[in-house]
């Protein structure tokens, strides 16, 4: 009888960890879709627009911008050239945040 009470001390334990991951997983996911951005960029003569989410729309946007250097650009110098181009659009959230230096362009 001891034997079961361990196991069903150890299936609840089980439950209650993943009921845990669940809401951890959640939780972070959730607060990732608070802001949106849609990056254009044309570089080594290729124009691709990507889109990204996250916390604030600085770092939507700079997700953005990494997810369309990772195609177009090839190794860690290019893609570095490729993150410091100016874009060809930007849109966040249908305006761009003012502290960021940049202005919305469509």
């Amino acid at each position: 009888m001891s034997k079961s009470l361990g196991v069903a001390r150890s299936a609840i334990l089980g439950i209650a960890f993943a009921l845990a991951m669940l809401a951890l997983i959640w939780y972070a996911s959730a607060s990732l879709g608070q802001h949106h951005c849609e990056v254009c960029l044309a570089y080594g003569g290729q124009n691709v627009c990507r889109q990204a989410d996250g916390a604030t729309a600085e770092e939507a946007r700079r997700t953005a911008t990494d997810m369309a250097c990772a195609t177009l650009a090839s190794g860690m110098t290019e893609s570095l050239k490729c993150q410091r181009t100016e874009p060809r659009s930007v849109s966040c959230d249908g305006k761009y945040p003012a502290d960021s230096g940049r202005e919305e362009r469509r």
